[in-house]
């Protein structure tokens, strides 16, 4: 998977969450994985070792059917519910409610947690909204509109403004291009290099927001060949431009926008590692990526290997503690097991 070769959006939802009944498709160890979640809650207290086998040990299509069984089979109980009412809500807690839900349900909770309460939290809001594939995020904003009754775009806009808020409803928009090396030549390449320069270091009075809208609307391949571009002509790259043309939440946005489309995994691995920064450790930031790329943190561990000479379990055993350090340890090692 040479994503710096052949640079494309990542997709992050299962197949199975494009289907309409998922009854037929349910498979046999997923009633085991209810049973032990019941059994683990059933009476005073809970088993948090069943409970984190039974939901740290999963994948992303585990976790489409696990709560779609768990209503069928025990009265149409929420196992997010439960979660909460067994677990609580702090960082563990949390991370169980999380998994209790199909992983776009989880991504839309993430989201207006992220908007919830005194202030927004920017970091969360846009690693959740940018660089996202059209139709994950299609699927994204029509979950969001069954579970809240209430248009993300609408929830989105009041929570954030300027050039941040340029990205993240850009970015809502699912309107990233389909490449056609037909359309996306060469010429279109150094075409819209000009033009972010003009919009930037070209321009007295920056234009911030024709910049953004570049980098979110552009397709991967596309953007790579702008980027070169670039680089050759003005002799650094769309990274460093946007560097010196921002700052703040909107820097912070735009550049993860662009290293999802064009290092998805060195661009996650240094996500992680800012949720680990610093004094105390943004256990929501780490326990929502560690959810939402579960299914490519093989290639994003190597990445995080290379870049902070660690693992991301050995940053886990640093940074966590108690049943939240192992929940957080099951769900990578399911995945990319430590040697």
């Amino acid at each position: 998977m040479n994503y710096s070769e052949d640079p494309k959006t990542l997709d992050l939802y299962p197949a199975l969450a494009f289907k309409e009944d998922l009854t037929p498709d349910i498979e046999d160890h997923i009633e085991d994985k209810c049973k032990t979640i019941y059994e683990a809650t059933k009476g005073w207290g809970s088993d948090k070792k069943q409970l984190i086998e039974a939901l740290g040990m999963t994948t992303d299509g585990d976790r489409m059917q696990i709560p779609i069984k768990f209503s069928q089979i025990y009265d149409g109980d929420n196992l997010r519910d439960l979660m909460k009412k067994e677990c609580g809500g702090n960082d563990f807690g949390l991370a169980l409610q999380y998994l209790a839900l199909t992983p776009v349900e989880a991504e839309c909770a993430m989201m207006k947690k992220a908007c919830d309460g005194l202030g927004t939290d920017e970091r969360l809001l846009y690693s959740v909204l940018c660089g996202r594939s059209n139709k994950d995020m299609e699927l994204f904003k029509k979950t969001y509109y069954k579970v809240y009754t209430r248009d993300v775009v609408d929830k989105v806009t009041g929570e954030v403004s300027g050039t941040l808020k340029t990205c993240v409803i850009s970015s809502l928009q699912a309107a990233e291009e389909e490449y056609d090396p037909g359309f996306h030549t060469n010429d279109k390449a150094i075409e819209d290099a000009e033009k972010i320069y003009a919009a930037g270091q070209g321009r007295f009075g920056k234009d911030t927001e024709e910049l953004t809208k570049i980098i979110v609307l552009s397709p991967p391949k596309h953007l790579k060949n702008i980027n070169s571009y670039y680089a050759d002509k003005y002799g650094y790259t769309l990274f460093k431009a946007i560097e010196k043309e921002f700052g703040g939440d909107a820097e912070k946005s735009v550049l993860f926008t662009l290293g999802l489309k064009l290092k998805p995994f060195e661009t996650i691995a240094k996500l992680i590692k800012t949720a680990c920064a610093g004094i105390g450790t943004d256990e929501l930031l780490l326990t929502c990526t560690l959810i939402r790329y579960q299914k490519y943190l093989p290639y994003i561990n190597l990445a995080h290997e290379e870049l902070f000479q660690k693992s991301i379990q050995e940053r886990v055993k640093k940074e966590c503690g108690g049943n939240y350090k192992k929940l957080l340890l099951a769900l990578v090692n399911k995945v990319s097991p430590e040697e």
